[in-house]
């Protein structure tokens, strides 16, 4: 957050009667990304006329609740509760109660907890509404100065290297299917680099990707350019704050260029994979005859020195 956050208390809002509207309504309601000022004064008075604030990190938005003069009863609902807490949110709900839901940071649900809850709620009658505002994704996707629709948001890719890469190569199997639309994932900052490589090995060094950085705070910054030019940017460097990752759509079907399969070859070959593997992944990420592709590995490394 901005170092001018740390000391500034917001006005109160004033709250109208039916801020948190009819009773037995759950309210979704987005919270800032970063800059406190996006809190927006129709959220501020939802979350201080709800008669609870369902809260993914409590710590977080009592935070967020004091900088604002507003002292919300809090109940924690995280990904490892959810299950448990939705049959008591369900009873509030049918009770009367006005409920609001936040994640810690943007938009409930988008890559937070709530998807179970609301499927519920909705299930059971219950009127789900939302306050609209911040969201790292979008905000991500229309500074990157790559094409904004059709985009697709794939949330967090999987931690471990093997389900990640494979992941990724499912990825560039439905682009030679058909699929063209700017990708947007979040990451984790100690995984940042080796991300953007896994990337570049399924989706090919060129394509034009961005990488957005503590958006809406101080130090945001949006670096654009190509997947393999990122990924020397930031391997071996420390990456802080929260990330979003942009790339561009696949551009229809191309056949991989000699040069291309090549060089992913040699990469594969490198990090010594064995020559039918390295051609079953290079093979599954082009498209590309793996008859082709398998004399290729076996020409690289019988010319190999050693």
């Amino acid at each position: 957050m901005q170092e001018s956050d740390e000391t500034r208390t917001e006005t109160p809002p004033s709250v109208p009667v039916d801020a948190a509207g009819p009773p037995g309504t759950l309210i979704l309601v987005a919270t800032p990304i970063g800059n406190l000022g996006d809190l927006s004064p129709r959220a501020a008075a939802v979350l201080a006329a709800a008669d609870a604030v369902l809260a993914e990190d409590t710590r977080i938005t009592r935070k967020l609740a004091q900088r604002f003069g507003l002292a919300p009863r809090l109940v924690s609902l995280r990904d490892h509760n959810e299950e448990t807490m939705t049959g008591r949110v369900l009873a509030r709900l049918a009770a009367g109660e006005r409920l609001a839901l936040v994640s810690d940071a943007g938009m409930p649900l988008i890559a937070d907890p709530g998807y179970r809850l609301v499927r519920a709620a909705i299930a059971a009658g219950h009127r789900v509404t939302a306050v609209p505002g911040p969201c790292a994704a979008t905000t991500a996707l229309v500074l990157s100065g790559l094409p904004p629709a059709p985009f697709l948001f794939l949330g967090f890719p999987p931690p471990k290297a093997g389900a990640r890469q494979a992941r990724f190569t499912e990825l560039a199997a439905l682009e030679r299917a058909g699929l063209s639309a700017t990708l947007v994932l979040y990451e984790a900052p100690h995984r940042l680099a080796e991300t953007l490589r896994d990337l570049a090995d399924a989706l090919g060094e060129g394509r034009p990707a961005a990488v957005a950085r503590e958006l809406t705070k101080r130090f945001e910054e949006v670096v654009r350019g190509h997947l393999g030019a990122l990924a020397a940017r930031y391997a071996g460097s420390e990456v802080l704050g929260e990330i979003v990752l942009v790339v561009g759509p696949a551009e229809g079907g191309a056949e991989p260029s000699e040069e291309e399969i090549e060089t992913r070859l040699r990469a594969a070959l490198a990090e010594g994979l064995s020559v039918r593997d390295a051609a079953d992944r290079v093979a599954a990420a082009t498209g590309a005859a793996r008859r082709a592709v398998y004399a290729r590995a076996l020409a690289l490394k019988g010319s190999a020195p050693g």
